[in-house]
């Protein structure tokens, strides 16, 4: 029977807070005020390896107005982290980066807490600052952790075949280290928030972040309190990127207003922002491959070194999705993968959008097409005698997951930049050389999981409310999942409305705070919409039976349980280390100016099959955003730390693209090839466009200049300093 409603699926709407936000109506947690609310401000220790002999705040406190500085003793629990309990709230006796808090000063009024945040005394004794992995895990280094006297935080060792055999059948053999620097997540709201205690003596945090539950979780720990006795709320959120799923200022703010029983706000500074949160993992990939005359892989032999910075955070994590991701989309029968993430007093690394796949990709990418001109063959053409398909199974993942489609994603770009295919295989254009600047075309392609790998146990609950008489009048749609900007909540909306069968208008997003067992999980991982949608469709089932049973309202909750994944030990007996891929396919023409070293994007095609775009708009959005992300990482953001020291903490020293930077001709491919682990086919999005714009303007670089280039960002300095080297 026809439904009475026409589709939602798959209809370009508007974002549900789109007016809020154009009319300026919605409130950051910059905005938020409660009256009698007090302000904090953070002493940072703004060295990267010390001693603390002595904290002072008697001058501080002896202000008028000033009404705490708290310390480590301060803390019930000074503990805490996202995966190991492993970075002090506030430090007790050694500071390991420059982010490091070592006190807290809250007082009447934002200027009077920074007067005496300055007056507060720390006397330092420094040591020796491990500012490399190589450093960190040289002989005789100090020991940054206790529990890892090398400095080694994770590391990952895969083997499958015979990898010297496979080098030995090899024809040809090419030998590539790369590297890839930090990155600032540079979202638009500063961290900021809010936190005070309720009418029921609950403790409440309002700020931003991705994952509400588990915020809950590590501040309940920190505070030596139940986590029924904490909430976490989250305001509209100016990006995040993955640089908010770390605590940061939060975890403060839940220290102070616990400690003072009275609300507390604090705003961060653009440079305390970029100082307080983690960065994109930096690393050194060497790759070693073997191939024979046409092109076929035989071996690969990987090495990856990763920084993690001062703390775990999430590198143990994102070292695993770089090793899923570091032999690319390829087959080859024999592999060997070493990885190590390694702790040193830089600053912290962690998640940031493409979690350690970008790294890979770019790595990988660019040793393809490497490969390619070493076989003297054209880089699609090799591409796609080595790519993966359906039921196949590699090294890092496994298995495959269903609705493999790489080749398709990488055709439709190929094809879009202006690649043949011809009897003998693919051929690349010819570009024109304009008022004598050399232009060049690259391409690259790249693939990452949706979801969290190896071993976590995917699942995701929502709760789907249905409220009338004789009808369903409206339905409200509970879940604690965060809307970063990317339109989440837009798309649970969309699809609450078509399980339901209901205009959009009536269906209405209802934020709540959830404990880890009832939340729709993290926004993050690419994850949201493909776990939200299954759980949507079991929630909106069970509410509409409930409904056809007389409840009023009608109230279901659901969780879904997605198919398990396995760790690399289990890999090899038939299991996958991804619940879905997600592939794209990215392609850039550059041109260069040799005077000045100044490139410039002059067009992107970025194909994506996201296997069904539930808002289109929105996904190209995503496209879009991404590869601009992209594309700043790999030619403007280069994020300076020397012995320790972060230089480039504001966007007069740190460049992220503006408009001009932002190429005109802008092609996005949206390709929907409907996988059975999302909801209508759809799979996650947000992450993959950030993939493989890299590797595509470094190889577009080369075929303006025929210099390969290994080390990003492609600043004009290097440029202009490598042109004239050669």
């Amino acid at each position: 029977m026809k439904s009475a409603y026409p589709e939602i699926i798959g209809q370009s709407v508007p974002q549900i807070a789109a007016l809020e936000k154009a009319t300026g109506a919605a409130r950051f947690p910059g905005d938020l005020h409660i009256e009698g609310q007090a302000y904090l401000k953070v002493i940072f220790a703004d060295r990267p390896h010390a001693r603390i002999l002595q904290v002072d705040p008697a001058a501080a406190l002896a202000l008028p107005g000033v009404l705490a500085a708290l310390t480590a003793r301060d803390v019930p629990i000074n503990r805490y982290g996202l995966e190991t309990a492993d970075q002090p709230v506030l430090c007790a006796d050694v500071v390991r980066c420059i982010g490091d808090r070592v006190a807290l000063v809250i007082a009447e009024s934002e200027k009077l807490a920074a007067q005496a945040a300055s007056l507060v005394r720390v006397q330092y004794a420094n040591l020796p600052i491990l500012d490399s992995p190589q450093a960190a895990l040289s002989p005789g280094a100090p020991c940054l952790h206790a529990d890892k006297p090398d400095n080694l935080l994770a590391s990952y060792t895969i083997e499958t075949g015979d990898i010297a055999a496979g080098f030995a059948q090899s024809a040809v053999i090419l030998e590539e280290t790369y590297s890839t620097g930090a990155q600032e997540h540079a979202y638009l709201q500063p961290d900021a928030g809010l936190a005070w205690i309720d009418e029921q003596g609950c403790l409440v945090v309002q700020s931003a972040g991705q994952w509400a539950a588990d915020d809950r979780r590590q501040i309940a720990h920190s505070l030596a309190l139940p986590e029924d006795q904490v909430r976490v709320v989250y305001a509209h959120i100016g990006g995040a990127f993955g640089g908010r799923e770390d605590l940061n200022l939060r975890i403060c703010l839940a220290l102070a207003a616990w400690k003072l029983r009275r609300p507390v706000k604090a705003v961060w500074s653009r440079a305390e922002t970029t100082i307080g949160h983690p960065k994109r993992h930096p690393m050194q990939i060497r790759h070693r491959w073997g191939a024979d005359r046409d092109g076929r892989l035989i071996a690969q032999e990987i090495e990856i070194l990763a920084d993690a910075g001062a703390y775990a955070s999430t590198s143990a994590s994102v070292l695993g999705t770089t090793v899923i991701t570091c032999s690319g989309p390829y087959l080859s029968p024999n592999v060997k993968v070493s990885a190590r993430t390694v702790y040193t007093n830089n600053p912290t690394s962690g998640a940031f959008r493409g979690f350690g796949a970008p790294q890979a990709v770019f790595a990988a990418e660019a040793h393809m097409t490497r490969l390619a001109h070493t076989l003297g063959l054209d880089p699609v053409e090799l591409r796609m005698r080595n790519l993966v398909a359906e039921g196949a199974q590699t090294a890092t993942v496994g298995h495959l997951p269903p609705r493999v489609s790489a080749r398709q994603t990488l055709e439709a770009a190929a094809r879009a930049a202006g690649w043949t295919q011809a009897a003998d295989g693919w051929r690349k254009p010819t570009l024109p050389v304009k008022q004598g600047k050399p232009r060049g075309l690259g391409i690259a392609i790249g693939w990452k999981p949706c979801g969290y790998p190896l071993g976590w146990q995917e699942q995701a609950t929502l709760t789907i409310e249905l409220h009338g008489a004789s009808r369903i009048e409206f339905a409200n749609v509970c879940t604690d999942a965060a809307d970063l900007g990317q339109g989440a909540h837009t798309a649970i909306c969309q699809m609450a409305a078509q399980a339901l069968q209901m205009p959009l208008e009536r269906v209405h997003l209802r934020s709540v705070s959830a404990s880890l067992a009832t939340s729709t999980g993290p926004a993050s991982a690419s994850r949201l919409t493909m776990l939200a949608g299954q759980a949507v469709i079991g929630a909106a089932a069970a509410a509409l039976q409930a409904w056809q049973n007389e409840e009023r309202p009608a109230v279901a909750s659901y969780t879904v349980q997605a198919p398990a994944t396995q760790d690399f030990a289990a890999l090899q007996e038939g299991g996958s280390a991804a619940l879905a891929l997600g592939y794209t396919a990215q392609a850039a023409i550059v041109e260069l100016d040799p005077h000045t070293g100044q490139l410039t994007v002059q067009r992107i095609i970025s194909a994506h099959d996201v296997g069904k775009a539930i808002n289109p708009l929105a996904v190209a959005g995503q496209a879009q955003g991404g590869a601009i992300q992209g594309l700043g990482w790999a030619t403007l953001e280069h994020f300076i730390v020397q012995q320790g020291r972060a230089l480039t903490t504001e966007y007069s020293t740190y460049l992220i693209p503006t408009v001009l930077d932002i190429p005109t001709d802008f092609e996005t491919i949206v390709l929907e090839h409907s996988s059975p682990r999302g909801p209508w086919g759809a799979v996650g999005v947000g992450e993959m466009p950030i993939l493989a714009i890299a590797p595509a303007i470094a190889t577009a670089l080369h075929d303006a200049t025929g210099i390969w280039w290994n080390e990003i960002p492609l600043t004009p300095e290097r440029i202009w300093r490598h042109l004239h080297q050669k």
